[in-house]
């Protein structure tokens, strides 16, 4: 994709709430770092009013904007307004990036690869053995639990999801035909797994003294854990697993991983992940 120099990018997140959001930082890090002009805006939007969503959504197909991220509670709500969905995108049954190309509003998700490329990352810092370690758990079964479970399925892991309501559980799991995804409702005594990804809120800011696994709880020794939660720097996940002398990361790295991604197709630039990570570090 070429485009002038000059050429003045406006980009954004759809979500709500947003006050808590990193991306703006990320963002104009980005565009620093790759020499360019241009601006990323917040667009918070009720679940409920779909007006404004799809207002929002019509200015990119006019040129007004030219990429948007999509967080929580958006990520499945957009599907109906766009015109073709990405095949991870589709898989997923989410987009978290739009974009227009050939006359059409594309849904993208660069969630999954941005967990995955990051998952490696981390467990490759921590000396983790991915190649012999492929049994992990997912705690939630929302819009980011299905770009990391899409993401472990494909990388071949064996997979099992934890969720409070089965019934949604049972629902991503029908997203996944041909994998062997096993189910288990949320009561956690023990774990032995090798790795435990949180995809819930629980955790975040204000409530920072929540976990999404019981207090006190004895975690296996060869265990990596993965909380998506960045929001606060340390989760009580990490802290209770790195307490135990486990390896254990927030997601900030997967949010960066991914707005590159989001980044790459919008303006067509490699960027800098250290510009992003030391934008918000």
């Amino acid at each position: 994709m070429q485009r002038p120099s000059t050429f003045d990018f406006r980009l954004g997140l759809i979500g709500y709430p947003l006050g808590h959001s990193l991306s703006p930082k990320i963002h104009a890090a980005a565009l620093r770092a790759c020499g360019l002009q241009g601006t990323y805006s917040l667009s918070p939007i009720p679940s409920e009013d779909k007006l404004a969503l799809q207002a929002l959504l019509t200015r990119i197909r006019f040129g007004e904007i030219h990429g948007l991220n999509v967080t929580i509670p958006h990520k499945q709500s957009v599907i109906e307004f766009m015109d073709e969905l990405t095949p991870t995108a589709k898989a997923i049954g989410a987009v978290n990036t739009i974009y227009f190309r050939e006359s059409k509003l594309i849904g993208d998700n660069t969630d999954a690869p941005g967990f995955l490329s990051d998952l490696k990352r981390v467990m490759s810092e921590n000396q983790s053995s991915i190649a012999n370690r492929k049994s992990a758990i997912v705690l939630g079964a929302g819009g980011s639990a299905r770009a990391v479970v899409y993401a472990l399925l494909h990388d071949g892991w064996n997979v099992t999801l934890a969720a409070r309501r089965i019934e949604q559980a049972q629902q991503l799991a029908k997203s996944f035909p041909g994998y062997n995804l096993s189910l288990t409702i949320f009561d956690l005594r023990s774990l032995d797994f090798d790795l435990i990804v949180n995809t819930t809120p629980l955790g975040m800011t204000p409530n920072i003294e929540t976990s999404p696994l019981p207090k006190n709880m004895i975690f296996s020794k060869h265990t990596f854990i993965y909380d998506l939660v960045y929001n606060p720097r340390d989760t009580k996940l990490v802290k209770d697993a790195r307490a135990q002398g486990l390896s254990a990361a927030t997601g900030l790295g997967m949010l960066i991983e991914q707005a590159a991604l989001a980044f790459e197709k919008w303006t067509g630039a490699n960027v800098d992940r250290t510009a992003m990570r030391k934008a918000v570090e």
